[in-house]
């Protein structure tokens, strides 16, 4: 099956498509590349986005307007991978759309809400089209996120030890497959969300990410600061959990800023310290589960002082992309979310119950029809153990 998956994170910068062909052979999902592209969202919906991401209010015109903007987006790089990637050719289109609140009280997720009508695309495309993934995990009683950890498991099954695979997108997730141990997926924190807020506040919106971390680079931690960040309760929450920029955002860091006792750091400081912080927690939240591979992916791997601090913060830790096991970094998220599709398509389940804390693993996303008939694949016998990327 020939399959495009569509992503958009916390960080809202751009649409990643990504399509490969995928086959079950036996216990093990085949898994062949085709390519992967980035589309920008248009301004005035990337604008939009971010006036009404939380802490803001909102109206339900404005959540329309959202709803059919972020569709038709999503709609224009489903055609252009169709065309680019696929020469005209596929099967399904998953369809992750842009995450608008993740509703969590005392650490249970009680809604999700991802927006982008998926019949603009299956318009757009005449295909069908899998979309909003996340809600029947959370109705299951799981956290609805993270939803990668399907893929990280398939994949790090075939490495030796303790292999955990990182994602540093807006919010770092980790998947750690301990021995002897059922394997654990959970969001450790913040990874550009406070930073990519910081640097929009400090630049007053001229600049929207501390471009190869230059900036942090240029200041120090602040001790005090990173110790209050450091105090949030959410860290101390045993997994599976899971957060978002309903927690993390810009309030929220200036709230820290005035918990010091003194004056407050230089921006370059904050940026430093923001930046430790995600190293810090990604570092604790991989030594409680005697992580002893890690294998990174996600727009903040772009960032080589994040990179490096996390080094730092896990001596003796091996540090790889997931390029080196053939998932390209940039388009693991969007090639996630195509195995999610074709496993709901094949009457498969898409979450592990141990990486979300659902009651049972279920079968993800609701179903658009394209303009065919349509017509599901023979539910398969039993799902699969590893994926194995094909050249």
């Amino acid at each position: 099956m020939r399959v495009i998956g569509l992503m958009s994170g916390t960080s809202y910068d751009a649409i990643e498509a990504a399509a490969a062909d995928l086959t079950l052979d036996g216990d093990t999902l085949l898994l062949r590349p085709l390519g992967h592209l980035s589309v920008p969202y248009p301004h005035e919906v990337r604008d939009l986005i971010a006036a009404t991401l939380p802490p803001a209010t909102t109206t339900t015109q404005a959540v329309c307007a959202l709803d059919t903007g972020i569709g038709q987006a999503f709609a224009d790089a489903a055609e252009r991978a169709l065309r680019d990637l696929c020469d005209g050719d596929a099967d399904l289109v998953v369809s992750h759309g842009q995450t608008m609140h993740h509703w969590v009280e005392d650490g249970t997720v009680r809604g999700t809400l991802q927006l982008g009508q998926p019949a603009w695309i299956a318009e757009a495309t005449g295909l069908p089209v899998v979309s909003d993934l996340r809600s029947r995990d959370v109705a299951a009683g799981g956290q609805g996120a993270p939803l990668v950890g399907m893929t990280d498991t398939l994949l790090l099954r075939a490495l030796p030890g303790a292999p955990a695979a990182l994602n540093l997108g807006g919010i770092a997730n980790v998947t750690v497959l301990a021995q002897g141990a059922e394997p654990l997926a959970f969001d450790t924190g913040p990874a550009n969300a406070l930073l990519d807020a910081a640097v929009r506040h400090f630049t007053d919106g001229a600049a929207a990410y501390d471009e190869d971390g230059r900036r942090a680079a240029a200041g120090h931690t602040h001790p005090e600061l990173l110790r209050i960040l450091l105090d949030d309760p959410y860290y101390r929450r045993p997994a599976p959990k899971s957060t978002g920029k309903e927690h993390f955002h810009l309030p929220y860091l200036h709230r820290a800023l005035d918990a010091l006792p003194t004056p407050a750091p230089g921006p370059d400081d904050v940026l430093a310290t923001l930046t430790r912080l995600t190293a810090v927690t990604v570092a604790d939240a991989c030594r409680a589960h005697g992580v002893t591979e890690l294998v990174a992916s996600g727009g903040g791997t772009r960032n080589p002082v994040l990179m490096r601090m996390i080094a730092e913060e896990l001596p003796g830790v091996p540090l790889r992309p997931s390029d080196d096991l053939g998932l390209p970094s940039d388009a693991k998220e969007a090639l996630a979310f195509a195995i999610l599709g074709f496993l709901t398509a094949h009457g498969l389940p898409g979450t592990l119950t141990s990486g979300t804390g659902a009651r049972r693993a279920t079968l993800l996303g609701s179903i658009t029809p394209g303009r065919a008939p349509l017509r599901l694949p023979e539910p398969a016998a039993r799902p699969p153990r590893l994926l194995r990327i094909a050249p």
